[in-house]
This record gives C-alpha cells, sequence and structure tokens, in this order.
C-alpha cells in the first residue's frame, strides 16, 4: 500500500489509466472480431452488399486503432501490426476471386 500522499495520487492516476486502456483495448479487439466475421461471410458469398459492409467494418477498426494510437493506449507498431493483419485478410481474399 502507498505511504505517502503523492504515492496515493500516483496509485489512483495509474487505476484511472489501467481502466481507461482496458476499454479502449477491449472496443479495439471487439471491432476486430466483428471485422473478422463480416469477411469469413463475405468469403462464403461475395456480394457487393456484403463487400460494402467489409469495408465499414474495416474502417471502424482502423479508426479505433489509430485513435488508440494517438491516446498511447498502443504503441504505433502495434496499431500498424494490427492493420497490416486486417488488411491482409481482405486481401487474400481479393486476389483469390479474381
Amino acid at each position: 500500500m502507498a505511504n505517502t500522499k503523492s504515492s496515493l495520487k500516483r496509485a489512483g492516476i495509474a487505476e484511472r489509466n489501467r481502466l481507461r486502456n482496458k476499454a479502449y483495448k477491449s472496443a479495439v479487439k471487439t471491432l476486430m472480431k466483428k471485422y473478422l466475421n463480416a469477411v469469413e461471410v463475405y468469403s462464403a458469398n461475395p456480394t457487393p452488399e456484403l463487400n460494402q459492409q467489409v469495408q465499414e467494418r474495416l474502417a471502424e477498426a482502423y479508426s479505433k486503432i489509430d485513435k488508440a494510437v494517438k491516446r498511447g493506449v498502443l504503441h504505433p507498431n502495434n496499431g500498424a501490426r494490427k492493420k497490416s493483419r486486417l488488411a491482409h485478410k481482405l486481401k487474400a481474399l481479393t486476389q483469390t476471386a479474381q
């Protein structure tokens, strides 16, 4: 347990930041899962409507990842790696379809 007033304050701030970071990381994971599910559905039955949905999910995931990086929740390389993996899933589909 913290002994001084300043260390008590730092512990409180660290806890607040941990909860904020946890919310961002959870949101990023959720959006990534939604995107991957949309890609699976699209791969089973490629239609323009499903392609549009995949693109929307990708934009949402990219946006949340970028915001997490901007706020320091994710390291920039971690955010870039996540975005790259998402793009790679869709690129593999579009190359096999052509």
